[in-house]
């Protein structure tokens, strides 16, 4: 349960703080009810990328097209050194360090198990979705929870985040763009490959683009969500 909640409502949006276990970071999150007074169908919980933020993803709901289901939109906790406005789950600067992601994955992970008493949508209603560094902090931590689906834009592994002994992972799309100059392709081909060697059931796709997100690339995924969550 949040320890300290502040709701404001904007066109049907509500923005909420999270504190878990009297920890210094939190999470301001922006939850968006389905378009209809019933129950939702599912929930769709989606991270932004490095230096974005929870705001960028409301703005491509609409393009989504999925009126019966509840998205939450987490800001990641640590702020971005190159703007006042972005928010990074871990910092980037120094390669390969990852500074401050134990801290996130675990920030993430206990707000994703307070999801079903705060929602009323167990996790096996849920798809944990990501883009870039946000689909990294997916393939990571979505791994580890019996969520119904992972969805990856952009995304990459972390070292440490797939082990051969892990099980029941669930079902991955992973979308990348070909001529992606921030995330190179090759890390979505080596995700896909070690999903697979894990005995997980991908779904993949390669997209004519960068290091972005396209209408195409919304059109897979809400198919992916209406097909996982029958």
């Amino acid at each position: 349960m949040p320890l300290n909640t502040k709701s404001a409502s904007r066109d049907r949006i509500y923005i909420q703080n999270y504190n878990f276990r009297s920890k210094p970071l939190s999470l301001q999150v922006i939850t968006v009810p389905t378009a209809t007074s019933q129950p939702p169908a599912g929930l769709i919980v989606t991270l932004h990328g490095w230096g974005a933020n929870a705001e960028d993803v409301a703005s491509l709901l609409p393009l989504i097209n999925l009126p019966d289901y509840q998205f939450v939109l987490p800001n990641a906790p640590f702020p971005y050194a190159y703007s006042p406005v972005g928010r990074a789950w871990y910092d980037l600067r120094v390669e390969n360090m990852y500074e401050g992601l134990p801290e996130s994955r675990q920030l993430l992970t206990d707000f994703l198990e307070s999801l079903e008493s705060t929602t009323g949508v167990p996790l096996s209603r849920t798809i944990l979705s990501g883009f870039s560094q946000g689909g990294a902090m997916t393939l990571d931590v979505g791994s580890k929870l019996p969520l119904a689906g992972l969805v990856v834009m952009s995304g990459y592994l972390h070292p440490d985040a797939l082990t051969a002994d892990k099980s029941g992972i669930p079902p991955t799309l992973i979308t990348h763009g070909k001529y992606d100059e921030v995330v190179p392709l090759n890390a979505a081909l080596k995700a896909r490959e070690t999903l697979k060697s894990l005995g997980v059931a991908v779904e993949y796709h390669e997209f004519d683009m960068g290091h972005e997100i396209h209408p195409e690339t919304l059109e897979v995924l809400r198919n992916f969500v209406v097909n996982t969550i029958s």
